[in-house]
């Protein structure tokens, strides 16, 4: 993983709505909690631009982070994140303790790759159909990968790739796989062709009752 990510956070006391508002509009801070492992559930908080700011970076969503919390490295994940609901910037953030020698499930992004030299758009004229954009992965927090590339070069007409087509690194497994669901992550099909306007003209003429 070619991404570090390091949150300088801050204890807080007070819990609630009204004291996390405060916290955001006097503070300009984020409240969060940091829970998981042996350790009890602790309430912190972040510095709002330092959070917008890695939060515009995709892998943060899908990389172990380390949280500095008054000087004591955690490792941990983003597990959720609420937004403010028109305005987009982050309200309330939860992060998950890591252990190195505990698996973790974890969404990913898929990135598809060679879309432009795909046979079945190149040659067939088709195009290219994604049925993903994120997949769940399980692995040891080590392994977890920023994002899984999808190779669409050999992909024909009509064909459809699923998740047991994906070559992934040792350690990782795919969790709707290992539940027997093979799930269609991209296709390559025809495009839907729509009829021009001298269609749409005469089908309504044959639709319209004839005059009296």
């Amino acid at each position: 993983m070619s991404n570090e990510f390091s949150l300088k956070v801050e204890t807080r006391d007070a819990a609630g709505k009204g004291a996390s508002r405060r916290l955001r509009r006097l503070e300009s801070r984020v409240p969060a909690i940091v829970y998981g492992g042996k350790d009890e559930p602790q309430m912190v908080s972040l510095e709002f631009k330092e959070l917008v700011k890695a939060l515009e970076n995709e892998a943060f969503y899908s990389h172990i982070l380390t949280l500095d919390i008054a000087g004591k490295k955690q490792q941990a994940i983003l597990r959720d994140l609420q937004r403010h609901p028109s305005r987009g910037f982050p309200l309330h953030a939860d992060f998950q303790r890591v252990d190195a020698t505990h698996k973790i499930h974890m969404m990913v992004p898929v990135h598809f790759i060679n879309e432009d030299v795909c046979v079945g758009v190149k040659k067939g004229g088709g195009e290219i159909q994604h049925n993903a954009s994120e997949i769940e992965v399980s692995c040891l927090p080590k392994n977890l990968p920023e994002f899984i590339e999808v190779d669409m070069t050999n992909v024909d007409m009509d064909q459809v790739v699923h998740l047991s087509d994906l070559k992934l690194a040792k350690g990782i497994e795919l969790v709707q796989l290992s539940h027997e669901h093979d799930l269609p992550l991209a296709s390559v099909h025809k495009p839907k062709v729509r009829g021009g306007d001298d269609d749409d003209a005469a089908a309504a003429t044959e639709e319209a009752p004839a005059a009296e």
